[in-house]
């Protein structure tokens, strides 16, 4: 049930600034798992892991060379402090 629940909350992040903004701040995987309750979506710990390790092991060629060098565009990147906790969609500019 979780993984459904979180592609509903990835759905509805694309509609819903204000719910961005919220993840956008959260200091750490549990507030954004609690942001997400908040939200009406219970999410575990593993399946939103697991959605990250996805997202990481998903990245080409051109976007990994973009992070190394520095050169990723995140406005379509939802983050929490230093760490990434949410990969809503790419988005490269040079």
């Amino acid at each position: 049930m979780s993984e459904e629940q979180l592609a509903a909350l990835l759905a509805k992040l694309k509609d819903d600034a204000g719910l961005q903004e919220k993840l956008k701040g959260a200091a750490d995987l549990d507030a954004v798992l609690a942001i997400a309750k908040d939200a009406g979506f219970v999410i575990s710990k593993a399946v939103w892991l697991k959605f990250q390790a996805q997202q990481t092991i998903e990245l080409s060629d051109e976007e990994l060379e973009g992070i190394s060098g520095g050169l990723v565009y995140l406005s379509t990147h939802l983050t929490c402090g230093r760490n990434s906790v949410l990969t809503c969609g790419r988005n490269l500019k040079p």
